[in-house]
């Protein structure tokens, strides 16, 4: 009860200046004489302003500050350096997240084991799993270094006391989730305690010139768990992403204060552990003599990174009154939209009644527009069952009107399908530059496109077997 009597005297109230009428709230007429506008606050607690203080360092002209101090310094992975814009730079906080079992952990081991030298000691704090667990780890990754510190908290005044011990130049935490301070109310994980843990190591990383890295959890939309603060504290943000059934795993820069966010690693994840791909475009593609009917390549782009996947279709007579329709590393969306304009402006009306499977190879995942030429053409081949040219690839956004429209950087994805051995491409009009020794054909729209199927295949009902369409002349010649 005395705590609320006092809180209610702390509280600001209103007074009438004619008779002295009090109310918890401003009024514009005092309901006791009936005056107009004499309510006016009163007991309100005083405003604090806050002085000026000594300051710690002297404001220098921008040209004059040493630019060295910012450095970045290589993690030993190149396919990070890339995302990071170079490596790490020292005072940097970053922070890494993505969904349980992507390979967080597996990629921050062997990037703390890289680090480590002589003069750049590394600190591996788990909050997770117990410390022979992570060694385990090492052992099966070849993740171990003499000047690599591991230490299992989950107290933050234990963990800031590693740091006086070791003095590293690269602290590794995993996860931030997991950590929580004595002196903050409310469990790990919670806003206050991911706040104060993260404020924390922030300011204990710049004032020592450490680079950090963070390991944060993900809700189940994909989005980084905790308060959105977090992501503004700190100075790189990155996602891990990746189908756990695939062996590829993306680094996507999110923010980064030090270089671009348009850069994506490429991993390959397998039982020795984590490598970098350099040219990951061998895992999108299928190796054939002969085509097959179905199959068409594209070149998307992931960041400013070009790569070469391949598209799949099947169709088959369907079963059922209401037609399936599957779709595996493709929007959904996308796909029906590519099948209306088959059928409307290609004039292949045998898609309607068939079962479409879809997918692409690799576990990549095709989203943006400048793959619906391939999914149109390796619909209109399974479709036909006849097979696109050999060394083809494909380049495009088709519109509902049947259109071909241009997208962004054409020459770099033509240059990475010459590179890798293709000769043909199918691409809007005016390309630009293109490879020399390539074929580039442009294409106004899905009806110049569909042109390079064999000819009386490409159009039609586009069904039924290859004897079918064989026998269909003999009985058309016996009709007459």
């Amino acid at each position: 009860m005395a705590a609320r009597t006092k809180s209610a005297k702390d509280r600001p109230s209103y007074r009438c200046t004619e008779c002295g009428w009090t109310t918890v709230k401003w009024l514009g007429r005092c309901p006791e004489c009936q005056a107009w506008g004499t309510v006016e606050e009163y007991g309100a607690p005083a405003v604090r302003t806050t002085a000026a203080g000594r300051v710690s360092t002297a404001a220098l002209p921008i040209g004059q500050v040493d630019g060295r101090q910012a450095t970045a310094r290589t993690t030993g992975v190149d396919e990070l350096d890339r995302v990071l814009g170079g490596g790490l730079v020292p005072g940097a906080v970053v922070l890494l997240a993505g969904e349980p079992g992507v390979g967080k952990s597996t990629l921050l081991l062997d990037v703390a084991a890289k680090a480590a030298s002589a003069d750049h000691r590394t600190l591996y704090v788990t909050g997770e799993e117990s410390a022979s667990q992570v060694r385990l780890r090492a052992d099966r990754i070849n993740a171990l270094h003499d000047h690599l510190y591991l230490a299992a908290e989950t107290d933050l005044s234990a963990v800031l006391g590693h740091l006086d011990a070791v003095k590293p130049s690269l602290l590794i935490l995993d996860s931030v989730q997991t950590v929580a301070s004595p002196e903050i109310d409310g469990a790990p994980g919670g806003m206050a305690q991911v706040r104060e843990v993260a404020g924390a190591l922030i300011r204990a990383s710049k004032e020592r010139g450490m680079s950090t890295l963070l390991v944060g959890h993900v809700t189940k939309d994909g989005a980084i768990a905790g308060p959105r603060l977090l992501e503004h504290l700190v100075d790189v943000v990155l996602s891990f992403e990746g189908d756990r059934h695939a062996r590829l795993r993306l680094v996507r820069g999110v923010k980064n204060r030090y270089g671009a966010t348009d850069e994506v690693g490429c991993f390959e994840l397998h039982d020795e552990g984590i490598t970098g791909l350099a040219d990951p475009s061998g895992l999108f593609l299928t190796r054939r003599d002969e085509p097959v009917p179905g199959t068409c390549l594209t070149v998307t782009l992931e960041g400013r990174r070009p790569l070469v996947a391949e598209v799949q279709a099947l169709t088959v007579d369907s079963q059922i009154p209401s037609p399936r329709r599957t779709t595996s590393g493709l929007e959904t969306s996308r796909v029906s939209m590519m099948l209306a304009v088959l059928e409307q402006r290609g004039r292949i009306s045998a898609l309607g009644k068939r079962d479409i499977y879809s997918a692409t190879v690799g576990g990549v995942k095709l989203s943006e527009p400048a793959a619906d030429l391939a999914v149109a053409l390796a619909l209109a081949s399974a479709a036909s069952d006849t097979p696109l040219p050999k060394n083809l690839v494909a380049i495009g956004e088709v519109g509902l009107a049947g259109e071909v429209r241009r997208v962004t950087g054409v020459q770099r994805r033509l240059a990475e399908a010459h590179r890798l051995g293709f000769t043909h491409a199918l691409v809007p009009t005016d390309p630009g530059k293109v490879p020399a020794g390539m074929k580039v054909t442009e294409v106004a729209n899905v009806g110049d496109a569909l042109r390079v199927l064999p000819r009386g295949r490409q159009g039609g009902s586009g069904g039924g077997s290859r004897r079918e369409r064989a026998e269909a002349p003999r009985e058309e010649e016996a009709r007459r």
